[in-house]
């Protein structure tokens, strides 16, 4: 197995996947970059500079809300270390998440699921990271029910097998991509395997796989072959992107959605 993992693809079968259609582009936490992460103004920001869907992360409040927010804590932008789910959604309201990021951003308030989806316009996309546990599946599913948005807007994703697999079975009709990471060890091998994968996979009934740039040619190649799209994230450079699109990645996620595209389109 070993040896299929660190195997380099044939050039002809590079070249095929080349064929498939252009990768979506996702912006990774809005445009975020240019804009605070996981803010409002940065995702109605992603969509000027043409994001084909929005990325964001998602955790529970203590009194039940869904908040868009990457950390466990709130120290990181706000200087104050206030824990999300220990929070009510009034008490995180006050915090000035954009305080530290400059005067332009001064006043930028934690947005709540409700409001990162009503940013996005027909035709477009969201994928919702999960940050926390199961007791977020009922109140997402029923903000994405009455959200107006269509399930094939909608990607779910989540670090976490058991959350995919839980909300797979109770809304077959989203789709959801294991996110996973792949690093080599002292020994040389590979992690996790290609059995692995494919195994979690089949356990989630997962529509695909999300990784970065570490994951072997030959795994890619595999899982597509298994009928999983593969995305990857957070791919801030063109070369870097216009190998993920020849590899035949279903999305590409960056933080500089607009230089990404311009640059896929000018090669």
């Amino acid at each position: 197995m070993l040896a299929l993992l660190t195997t380099v693809l044939p050039t002809a079968a590079i070249l095929a996947t080349a064929q498939q259609e252009d990768a979506m582009i996702v912006a990774h936490r809005g445009a975020s970059r240019d804009a605070l992460e996981n803010s409002i103004a940065a995702f109605e920001l992603a969509w000027q500079q043409g994001a084909d869907a929005i990325e964001g992360d998602f955790l529970m409040t203590k009194d039940g809300h869904i908040v868009c927010f990457h950390d466990r804590d709130t120290k990181r932008l706000t200087g104050i270390e206030q824990v999300v789910d220990q929070s009510t959604l009034a008490e995180l309201r006050e915090l000035d998440i954009g305080r530290k990021r400059g005067e332009v951003f001064k006043g930028t308030r934690i947005p709540t699921l409700e409001e990162v989806l009503a940013t996005i316009p027909a035709g477009k996309k969201i994928y919702i990271e999960i940050k926390c546990g199961h007791e977020i599946i009922p109140p997402l599913l029923d903000t994405l029910a009455a959200s107006g948005l269509r399930a094939d807007q909608v990607v779910v994703i989540c670090f976490k097998e058991s959350i995919l697999r839980a909300l797979k079975a109770k809304a077959p009709e989203y789709a959801v991509s294991w996110l996973c990471s792949f690093k080599k060890e002292e020994s040389g091998e590979i992690t996790p395997t290609l059995d692995h994968v494919l195994a979690t996979l089949e356990r989630i009934k997962a529509n695909g796989l999300s990784s970065d740039m570490r994951i072997p040619q030959a795994v890619v190649e595999t899982v597509r072959e298994h009928g999983y799209a593969w995305h990857v994230w957070t791919v801030n450079d063109v070369a870097q992107a216009k190998r993920a699109q020849q590899l035949g990645a279903a999305s590409i996620t960056t933080d500089i959605p607009n230089v990404i595209r311009e640059g896929l389109e000018a090669l």
